[in-house]
């Protein structure tokens, strides 16, 4: 382990600095976000350092496979799963999601997936197929990991850039995955939704549940909505 310092949370701790994905208001605002039961077995697909277990196994979940393709990633998850009081319902996996073939099926299976579609590469190897859809896991090949190993009666959650949800949503509808609600996040007041949180099924919904997440105010301070919705995870709120 490096010397880095963890980060903390109020129930838990992490080390993220070896992870191609460090802890991130995305990855956050999507644990908080998602709603579980007691008895969810849970899939989380790009897992990185494990934060979306952690946050998930705090909420009650029952058991989280983690999974990714990055080594270091999962090394670091490890601990990380390790040092937390969930270390028994939590399994990390390292490997192509593509080639995770359990017995069981998930209720629940979440994923901060790589997404950047029309941006340029970056310049390291792990971060590029960590970050981009062309090389790491396209929305064809995400949804058809999801079909293949959510129950049917199980909810997929995923957060994504507004720009190319639109894209995602038009494959997972064209592969049976239907959209049954929608938080559309605003980066400040004014502004556009830079990102949505997302949640799909099988089954077509009568009626998609929208809402809209503001993180600052036009003073650039978080606002009281973004205080009260993480008041259970973040230190000092």
């Amino acid at each position: 382990m490096t010397d880095a310092r963890p980060f903390h949370f109020k129930h838990f701790s992490l080390y993220h600095h070896r992870s191609t994905m460090k802890v991130g208001t995305d990855a956050i605002l999507l644990g908080r976000w998602v709603e579980v039961r007691p008895t969810d077995v849970v899939l989380d697909i790009g897992t990185g350092c494990g934060l979306l277990p952690l946050m998930l196994s705090q909420k009650g979940v029952a058991q989280v496979d983690a999974v990714d393709i990055d080594k270091a990633s999962i090394e670091e998850a490890t601990i990380n799963f390790e040092a937390s009081q969930w270390r028994d319902q939590l399994k990390a996996y390292c490997m192509d999601i593509a080639d995770f073939h359990p017995e069981k099926k998930y209720d629940l299976i979440v994923s901060n997936p790589p997404f950047f579609v029309h941006f340029s590469q970056c310049d390291s190897a792990r971060k590029s197929r960590a970050r981009h859809t062309d090389a790491a896991l396209s929305f064809e090949a995400l949804c058809g990991v999801v079909t293949r190993l959510l129950k049917p009666d199980g909810r997929f959650a995923l957060v994504l850039p507004a720009k190319e949800s639109e894209q995602f949503l038009n494959v997972a509808d064209a592969m049976g995955l239907f959209l049954h609600k929608r938080m559309s996040i605003i980066p400040i007041a004014g502004k556009e939704a830079n990102r949505v949180n997302l949640e799909l099924g099988f089954e077509s919904p009568h009626s998609i549940f929208e809402e809209t997440f503001v993180i600052r105010g036009a003073d650039n301070r978080f606002t009281d909505q973004y205080n009260a919705f993480l008041k259970d995870f973040y230190l000092g709120l």
